[in-house]
């Protein structure tokens, strides 16, 4: 992998279900099982997804024109089955998104359709991932124990 493709998080344990996620860059924020206010890994995962395809939509409408409100609510339903296990379906992302009036507003919002497909379709790596299924690989790299899949 050469340095301009490779992504990385480093997580750290610091109680029992409480993490930090560290990025190269500096950056942290706190993860956990959902005993406190904490995002767990599942509503990391929908922010992933939505903030992914608002920084796409807003990076090609905002060059039109500022917007006025820039919302994404991200949802889906999280179940467990026999053929999948723990999953994540109906994943829907809802954009509520309002340009000032004026030229520049309406070329905002005449943006605004081709940028959410451009990267629903492309763009987007997260939610291209997830629909991808891309394959997953665990391992201990400990030698206690390596768990590949």
């Amino acid at each position: 992998m050469s340095d301009d493709t490779f992504r990385s998080v480093e997580i750290e344990r610091t109680g029992l279900g409480t993490y930090t996620v560290r990025n190269p860059r500096g950056g942290s924020i706190s993860i956990g099982s959902g005993q406190n206010d904490t995002f767990t890994p599942v509503e990391l995962l929908l922010a992933a997804i939505g903030g992914c395809t608002a920084v796409d939509v807003d990076h090609i409408t905002s060059r039109r024109a500022e917007p006025d409100r820039f919302t994404v609510e991200v949802t889906g339903e999280k179940i467990r089955d026999e053929a999948g296990g723990n999953r994540m379906r109906d994943l829907r992302v809802e954009f509520t998104v309002t340009f000032p009036e004026g030229p520049d507003g309406d070329r905002a919002r005449e943006a605004l359709p081709r940028s959410l497909r451009q990267s629903h379709d492309r763009l987007c790596t997260v939610s291209r991932t997830v629909q991808l299924g891309t394959p997953v690989t665990i391992v201990d790299v400990a030698g206690t124990g390596a768990a590949e899949e």
